[in-house]
C-alpha cells in the first residue's frame, strides 16, 4: 500500500459525512448515507489524499513535520456547501417590498407598481462594475461564513446587452478575490425590462439575436424564467436553445407559480437543472424524471416570497427525481445566505430527512452545475472543501445556532 504524506489531518471527529458519489443522488440514495464514527480525513494542499476511520486514515499517511493534525473531538464535518442558484449580483434595496408583502401586499401587485425585478434592474443599471463587485463581496461573505463554498451566480438584472455583460464579468473578477468558487449564468429572460413592455416577442429576438452571443464568453449556463406572466414554454425553449448554439449549458426558473410547462421544456432541451417548482404538477415531474433533470428547490425564496407552499419535495424524491437545495439570495425573495437554513427549511416545511436535505446541498448541488467530479463529497482526488460543525452534524439545523467552526476552500480554513 502506498503511504501519503499529508498537509493537513482532521482526525477524530465525532462524524465524517462523505457524502460520497456517484453524483446525483435519486430516491433511496438520496436518503441511505451515514456518518463515519471517529472519523479522519488527510489532504495535501486543495487536494484529499484518504478518508475514513481515523484508524483507516493513520495506517494510509505518513506524518511529516510540515503536517498540520487536528483533533476533531466533539465536532463533525461535512462536505463545503454548494449553492446552485443564487443572484447575488445586484446594486439597490428592496427591503421596502418585504415590509409590504408582510402588510400584505402580493409579489405581483408590487411589481405591477414599479417594484420587484425591475426595481433592482435600475439600480443595477447604473451601478459601476466596481460598485457592483464591493457590494456583491459583501453577501459573499455572509454566504461563506454559512458554509458555501461553491455558489452559481446569476445575471438578470441588466436585462439589456450592457449590463447583463458588465454583471458576468463582476463574477469573473470576484472569482479571483474571495474564498467562493462561482458559476456565471446569464439569465437575461429574467423579466421583461420597461423599454420592451408590450414587445416580448423583440425582446425574445434581442436576446437570441445579440445578448446570448455577447454573454456567452463570460457565461457557463444560460437560465430562462419560464412561468406564468413571464416567458412562455415557446420562447423559453427558443431561448436556452440559442444558448447551447452559443456553447452555454442549459437550466431553467421553472412552475414557480404556476404549473407553466417549464419541467416539459427542461427534459427537451436537456436541461441539467430546472429551479423552484413549487407547483409542478405530476406531468412535470414524469418529464423531469425522464429527462434526468435535476430539481433544484428553493425554500426560503417560498418562505420570504409567502407563497403559501412549497415544492413536493417528497413526491419528487419517490418520483426518482434528483433533488438539490439552494437560497436563491437575491434582493426582493432570497433574504437568507444560508445553506443551513435552507436544509431546516426543506426538513421542516418539506419532509426531508437530514440525510436527503445534506445531499441535496451538497452533491446533488453540484451535480446540478456539473462540478461534481470535484466538489460536493469528501472523496480521495476531490478538492477539501469542507464545513466543521460543532457537535452532530444535525446541529446544522438549529436556526439562528452558531453550529459552523470551521470553513475550509480547496484546504484552507476560509
Amino acid at each position: 500500500m502506498t503511504t501519503l504524506t499529508p498537509t493537513l489531518i482532521i482526525e477524530h471527529l465525532d462524524q465524517l459525512y462523505t457524502v460520497a458519489g456517484p453524483g446525483p443522488r435519486a430516491g433511496l440514495r438520496q436518503h441511505n448515507i451515514g456518518p463515519i464514527t471517529d472519523g479522519a480525513i488527510a489532504c495535501d494542499g486543495e487536494r484529499i489524499l484518504a478518508v475514513g476511520t481515523t484508524a483507516e486514515v493513520r495506517a494510509r499517511v505518513t506524518i511529516a513535520p510540515h503536517t498540520v493534525v487536528i483533533a476533531g473531538r466533539g465536532q463533525s464535518l461535512v462536505p463545503g456547501f454548494v449553492d446552485p442558484h443564487t443572484h447575488v449580483v445586484f446594486a439597490g434595496d428592496r427591503r421596502d417590498e418585504l415590509r409590504r408583502r408582510l402588510a400584505g401586499d402580493t409579489y405581483a401587485a408590487i411589481a405591477s407598481a414599479g417594484g420587484g425585478i425591475l426595481s433592482t434592474v435600475r439600480a443595477t443599471r447604473e451601478a459601476s462594475e466596481e460598485a457592483l463587485a464591493e457590494q456583491t463581496a459583501v453577501r459573499l461573505a455572509e454566504m461563506l461564513a454559512q458554509g458555501t463554498t461553491t455558489a452559481e451566480a446569476k445575471s438578470g438584472y441588466g436585462l439589456d446587452t450592457e449590463s447583463e455583460v458588465r454583471m458576468l464579468r463582476v463574477v469573473g473578477r470576484l472569482n479571483g478575490t474571495q474564498p467562493i468558487e462561482l458559476v456565471p449564468t446569464f439569465i437575461g429572460a429574467h423579466e421583461v425590462p420597461p423599454e420592451f413592455r408590450g414587445r416580448q416577442a423583440d425582446f425574445v429576438r434581442l436576446i437570441i439575436d445579440e445578448m446570448i452571443p455577447a454573454a456567452a464568453p463570460h457565461a457557463v449556463w444560460c437560465d430562462v424564467f419560464c412561468d406564468r406572466g413571464f416567458f412562455t414554454p415557446e420562447e423559453s425553449q427558443a431561448i436556452l436553445e440559442a444558448g447551447i448554439r452559443c456553447g452555454m449549458k442549459p437550466r431553467i426558473h421553472a412552475d414557480e407559480l404556476a404549473a407553466s410547462g417549464g419541467s416539459q421544456v427542461a427534459a427537451a432541451v436537456g436541461a441539467r437543472s430546472a429551479d423552484h417548482l413549487v407547483r409542478v404538477d405530476s406531468d412535470g415531474i414524469a418529464a423531469l424524471r425522464a429527462g434526468g433533470v435535476i430539481a433544484t428547490l428553493l425554500p426560503c425564496a417560498a418562505f420570504h416570497l409567502k407563497l403559501g407552499q412549497f415544492a413536493p419535495a417528497r413526491d419528487l424524491i419517490e418520483a426518482g427525481v434528483p433533488v438539490a437545495l439552494a437560497t436563491d439570495v437575491n434582493p426582493g425573495g432570497g433574504f437568507s445566505p444560508s445553506m443551513p437554513f435552507a436544509m431546516a427549511l426543506a426538513c421542516f416545511a418539506m419532509n426531508l430527512t437530514f440525510e436527503e436535505a445534506l445531499v441535496a446541498a451538497t452533491i446533488n448541488a453540484a451535480a446540478s452545475l456539473d462540478l461534481h467530479d470535484r466538489v460536493g463529497s469528501l472523496e480521495p482526488g476531490k478538492q477539501f472543501d469542507g464545513v466543521l460543525v460543532s457537535g452532530p452534524a444535525v446541529n446544522l439545523l438549529r436556526v439562528n445556532a452558531t453550529p459552523i467552526v470551521g470553513v475550509y476552500k480547496k484546504g484552507v480554513l476560509c
